[in-house]
Order: structure tokens, then sequence, then C-alpha cells
């Protein structure tokens, strides 16, 4: 499973332990609470009771600690997120037991994603899962008018123990890779609530259509990912991450490509957390990045080889010309949709383009510069940071643990470990009798986000 809008499925079928707020704060959800040791190593989880699963079993600790550890010890995009979990014990039906090699001031969020989906453990590795999965969520897969790869379709457990948040009997999600053919759905009425760009909002301006503003709730970058240089070795060089930077006339890629539906950012912090930096140390100036290349040994440029994806076609024009003006030369590689999340999962590429959701900071940190970061695959790390973020797991204390994580973020401009350009708003589109309540503060890649309008 992976925290993209695949997530409007697997969200349907499963329960997460844990499920993050407005606010993107973690709350309890299947687990109905939990407690954390004074060492902060041990975090015991209460399950909710009545808990069943669509084939009807109960919902049990076994269950929980099955999935944790499978989630565990199987390696793929959700290993990382449980990294600092030692073991899952069950000691009676509703207690499930977690032990840390150290303290983790992420894993509640992680157990509100992907990483805390709960299964059956009987048929976790039961083949037929994989298109008829039994979990413990609001819905069901009607296998029977589901086309796999095209069109799913969810039935409503009436006997699901939250079904009152979940107004709509049946939910179908299309699956349209180009985003032109998605908004023509939404015009013809095959599908009632689709993310829109600015121009085609303005088009449904005065039809039978909603139209919900977000506030950010995405970064825009050039995702560094080489920066010991094993591939390309100028990018270990700071002065050449610096200048990358640069190179980018922030302001005009807001107001152009994303049409004023944003605004520039220079981290991947969210504006208004901890460890958010306001913009202003790097000035689009391509004069001083080829200076700083040149000091750095490269007044010849070098080349640089990204991958083309879905999330990268409408800015890879830009891009280029940003990067060739200071004397990087840039080529694309085209990649099938299905390897967009490979692009930079594998280590296949020096740096990618990438659009992703903006999160929590303590994830942030995580995710991106530890060792075991689910989008750090050259397991590149900054002893700062990873100082920083060793402080930061211990500290209980609010206002300093807010201190630790603006020196982590000022660490992390200075150093250029990526190369933000922007923080994009989200404009949903929906017809009448739906309502968007999505918020940019979570993610909105789940069935949560809609409402029956009133």
């Amino acid at each position: 499973m992976q925290e993209g809008q695949q997530a409007f499925i697997w969200t349907a079928l499963f329960d997460s332990l844990f499920v993050l707020d407005e606010n993107g704060e973690p709350q309890p959800y299947a687990a109905e609470s939990y407690e954390y040791s004074d060492d902060l190593q041990t975090l015991t989880l209460t399950l909710r009771e009545g808990m069943t699963f669509s084939n009807g079993d109960p919902v049990t600790a076994e269950d929980v600690a099955a999935t944790l550890e499978r989630t565990r010890t199987t390696p793929g995009p959700q290993q990382p997120k449980l990294a600092s979990v030692e073991s899952v014990e069950a000691p009676d039906e509703r207690t499930v037991v977690l032990d840390l090699s150290e303290p983790d001031p992420t894993l509640l969020s992680n157990l509100a994603l992907a990483a805390g989906v709960i299964g059956d453990a009987e048929t976790l590795d039961d083949d037929s899962t994989a298109l008829d999965p039994v979990g413990s969520g609001p819905y069901e897969l009607d296998t029977e008018a589901t086309v796999t790869g095209a069109t799913y379709v969810l039935n409503r457990r009436d006997d699901y123990w939250n079904v009152e948040d979940y107004p709509f009997e049946t939910f179908r999600v299309r699956v349209i890779q180009d985003q032109t053919a998605a908004f023509n759905a939404l015009q013809s009425g095959e599908i009632n609530a689709g993310s829109v760009q600015p121009a085609q909002a303005q088009q449904l301006q005065g039809a039978d259509f909603t139209i919900s503003e977000l506030s950010p709730n995405a970064t825009a970058s050039i995702k560094i990912l080489d920066r010991e240089g094993t591939m390309v070795p100028a990018l270990a060089d700071v002065r050449v991450r610096q200048a990358i930077n640069m190179a980018f006339d922030r302001e005009g890629i807001v107001e152009g490509i994303l049409q004023g539906n944003g605004e520039p950012t220079e981290t991947l912090f969210a504006p208004g957390t901890p460890g958010y930096v306001e913009p202003t140390v790097y000035d689009y100036d391509p004069e001083a990045a080829r200076a700083l290349l040149a000091e750095a040994g490269y007044a010849d440029g070098f080349e640089l080889t990204l991958p083309a994806t879905l999330v990268s076609t409408n800015f890879q024009p830009t891009v280029t010309q940003a990067l060739g003006e200071v004397g990087i030369d840039v080529t694309w590689e085209p990649l099938p949709p299905t390897d967009t999340g490979s692009a930079i999962q594998s280590g296949a590429y020096p740096a990618a383009f990438w659009i992703e959701s903006l999160d929590v900071p303590s994830r942030v940190l995580q995710d991106h510069y530890s060792a075991t970061g689910s989008v750090n695959p050259f397991d590149v790390t900054n002893p700062e940071i990873a100082s920083l973020y060793d402080e930061i797991a211990t500290t209980t204390d609010v206002d300093a643990r807010t201190e630790l994580y603006e020196e982590a973020g000022t660490v992390v401009v200075d150093q250029a470990l990526d190369a933000p350009i922007g923080v994009i708003g989200t404009r949903w589109a929906t017809t009448d009798g739906i309502e968007f309540v999505g918020t940019g503060a979570r993610p909105l890649s789940t069935i949560r986000a809609f409402d029956v309008a009133e």
C-alpha cells in the first residue's frame, strides 16, 4: 500500500489504528486508546470492542500484531515507517504492545496511514486477497462490478462500528491517468467529484458544480536524492545544490504553471509548522548559480538524468530551461505511469521532480533525511539532522521540541538538501449532492474527504 490516490480504495477497505485530524495530528481510531512508557520505547494500544472483518470474523490483537509484523519485515515502501519497532506482541485480545529500539516521534503519524492498517491474519498471505481483500474498514469490494485497474466499486458495510460517519452506500473509484480525460469525465457526468486545475475550475464556474479551494497541501520540488554523489559526483557539493536552488524563478513558476494556485517555498516543511523557513535564502539568480558551480569545479556544468513521470510532465520544459541556463544539461527518461512511485524509491535516479502531500515535521525528517527514509533511497544522512532528530525523539516539552524542529529546518535549507519550488493548493469540483470536506492538513485521498451536501 502507498499513500497516494490509491488510498481512496485501501482506506475504505481497511481500518487504521490512528487517523489524522484536521490539523494533521494523529488521533486514536481502531486503537481506542494508547499509552507510552516513561522512556518512550514501549507503545501499548487498546483496540476498540466489536470490530469485525468483512468476512464476519472478529478483529483481535493477534490480527493487528500479525499485520504490523508483516509490514515491519516485508521490504517495501511501508517497511521504513516501522523501522523503530523491534517486536510486536498481543498479550490479550484487545491489547497490542510495540517495543521500540528508540523513541520515534513519527510512529503515531505512520500508524495513521498505510503502515497502520489492520488485516485479517488468516488471509494476509492468501493470493486471493490481492483482488478480493478481507479488511475491517467501512466498505468491501464488489468483485463482480469491479474492473481491476479501471473501476473499483465499494459497498458500505452496515455492520461497521463507525458506519454513521460514512454516508455513501456505494463508492466508485475511476482510474483515469490523464488530467484532461478526468476533467472530461467530470463534465460529462461520468464522475461527480474530482480535482481540477485552476483553468478548469474557471470553466466550471456557473455550471452545476461546487468548487472547493484548499490551502496549500502539497509541495513541488526537485528531490536531490544522490547527496553523496554516488551517481552524480557534483551533487555531493553543497555549492552545487545551492546553485540548483538559485536556478528557479519560484514566483514565476507559481504564477505561470500553477496560475497563482500556491506560493513559493524553499523547504518541504509545511507553512506554519515547526521547521518551516520563509523563502528568502535562495533568490532567483542564474549568474550567482553559475559562479557557485564554477567555484565547485563545474564551470562547464554537468549532465543530470531525471525520470519523466505523470507528475513532472507540466514542469519539464521549465526545469530543463532553468537548469540549462546555469549549465546543468537535463535529460528526461520516460517512465510508464505505474512506475511513478519507483522513480524515487528505486535509487535509479540521482534526482527527481516530485509532488507530495505536506506532512507533519517529524515525518518530513524521517521520510526524507533519515537513513531508513522512504524518500531517501541512497540512505544519505546529515549528522546535524540526525543529532537533532534524536533530541526531538526524547523531548516532550512542546516549546523545546519546536526550537529543535526550527534548527533542523534551517539546516535543511542551508545545506540545500533538496530544491523545493512551491507549495500547491488543490481545487476539487463536486456535483450537486456531494460536498468536499477535506482539508490541506490531512491526506485527501480518502472517502472521509466527502460528505452528502445538505
